[in-house]
């Protein structure tokens, strides 16, 4: 990979990319509670064909003691339309549109093509897949337990593909009990970093322009 990329890489995981420790609250679902809320969600997801909220991230650096706060403004839109737009502490745009990735930093702007990077590639497939809840099918690069926790569903997702064991050890989804949409997801990495990214104010299937997504 170019270093160039390679950068870009870090960078996208450290601004979405928790430790959590689980409470002991947590139940464990039995299979076929499981097997009932991974339907719901799933349900879930193919009737959500845009979501727009406002989200607060909270990191944690080995090499720093204070937590890291940010804020901004999410956006979602089938099938593969993403946009994280970060107001605080300081403006930065991640972009991804179906095989594209624009991120702009300040003054400095990077364009990324998914076809020929298949690390990105992954990236955008977690991230959306987190964001669908669709995370909890992919068998083939990730081991999924579900818990019960109060109002809303723990996912455990542990991954089994290699490339993905080289950054991330783990996410966790908390989806709504009511609309089985993800309220806040974790994307813990190897290193012992973490980071929180909670939604609040969802708007479900109201109409997001598609020039949220433009990529210049």
């Amino acid at each position: 990979m170019k270093t160039a990329e390679s950068l870009i890489l870090v960078t996208i995981l450290q601004c979405l990319c928790m430790v959590v420790q689980v409470q002991a609250q947590t139940k464990p679902l039995s299979p076929a509670d499981a097997l009932e809320v991974r339907k719901r969600i799933s349900d879930a997801s193919k009737t959500t064909g845009s979501l727009e909220a406002q989200f607060t991230q909270t990191k944690e650096l080995s090499v720093i003691k204070e937590k890291i706060v940010s804020k901004g403004n999410f956006y979602f839109k089938k099938e593969k339309l993403l946009r994280w737009e970060y107001t605080e502490p300081f403006p930065y745009l991640i972009i991804f549109n179906n095989d594209k990735i624009f991120v702009k930093d300040e003054d400095k702007e990077n364009h990324i093509s998914l076809q020929s990077n298949k690390v990105f590639r992954e990236v955008n497939n977690i991230l959306i897949g987190a964001v669908q809840g669709t995370l909890l099918s992919d068998t083939k690069n990730f081991e999924c337990n579900i818990s019960d926790l109060h109002d809303q569903y723990l996912a455990s997702m542990v991954p089994v593909n290699l490339r993905i064991k080289e950054t991330l050890s783990e996410i966790i989804l908390y989806f709504n009990k009511t609309d089985y949409t993800v309220d806040k997801f974790v994307m813990r990495e190897v290193s012992g970093d973490y980071t929180r990214i909670e939604f609040s104010g969802k708007k479900i299937n109201q109409n997001v322009p598609d020039a949220k997504f433009n990529i210049p």
